[in-house]
């Protein structure tokens, strides 16, 4: 298991970060963003099938200035009590500070080509949205974000391909938001947008609500894209 450890811009310390290497080499880099439950083995797992489709994939530890290290599931009552408690905590525009700093780090790897996007998952697709407008990273995916609706004032700042990969049976974000998002993201040069039949969560490997189908679908579109994008 390798990481690396990166400086925090504003001075207040460093994280580590899960990385996983393609056996094809340079290549670019995925900064895997992380869903509420941590650097868990979904996301870990999710950087081994990024590393076997030929990018280098960094998952930062975003929790770590509330707690570092946290490794929980969606498997029990508490951990998803926890999970919202890390949520509630966590500060959004400090998370985007340490991704900025994530990819330039990833960029910056003996093994990289240059090129690095961001691939997030729930808390991690919202930020992954937030990094297309706030960002230079090279290509965006979002899984399943919450709230994208809240962030479409900014969409003139998107100048890089950003994918959006919606969940049309999400509980957690209404069907109106849902709406809202993929509507302002049609005919926008740069935003490819699409909508699969299943729960929020459909593409988190071994998790309660993975949905193969629509994960195969979702990878493959955001496969073709990484491969476009970062070479």
């Amino acid at each position: 298991m390798a990481s690396i450890t990166i400086q925090a811009a504003d001075g207040s310390g460093s994280f580590q970060a899960f990385v996983r290497e393609p056996a094809t080499k340079p290549a670019g880099a995925v900064v895997v963003i992380q869903e509420v439950f941590g650097v868990n083995q979904a996301m870990r797992d999710t950087c081994a099938w990024i590393a076997d489709i030929g990018f280098i994939a960094v998952c930062p530890d975003l929790f770590w200035r509330i707690q570092p290290g946290i490794d929980i599931t969606d498997k029990s009552e508490a951990e998803w009590k926890q999970a919202f408690e890390l949520f509630g905590k966590f500060d959004k525009a400090k998370g985007i500070e340490d991704l900025k700093a994530t990819l330039a780090a990833a960029r910056s790897l003996p093994n990289a080509n240059g090129k690095a996007g961001t691939m997030g998952y729930c808390l991690g697709g919202l930020l992954a949205f937030m990094m297309a407008e706030q960002s230079d990273a090279d290509i965006n995916v979002s899984y399943y974000g919450v709230g994208l609706d809240g962030l479409l004032g900014e969409l003139d700042a998107v100048k890089k391909p950003l994918l959006v990969h919606i969940a049309d049976q999400d509980e957690f974000f209404p069907a109106e938001g849902r709406a809202k998002a993929a509507a302002a993201a049609r005919g926008h040069a740069h935003i490819a947008c699409y909508n699969y039949n299943a729960q929020h969560a459909f593409a988190r490997i071994n998790g309660v609500h993975w949905d193969g189908r629509s994960a195969t679908i979702a990878n493959g579109r955001s496969a073709e894209a990484l491969a476009k994008a970062l070479g």
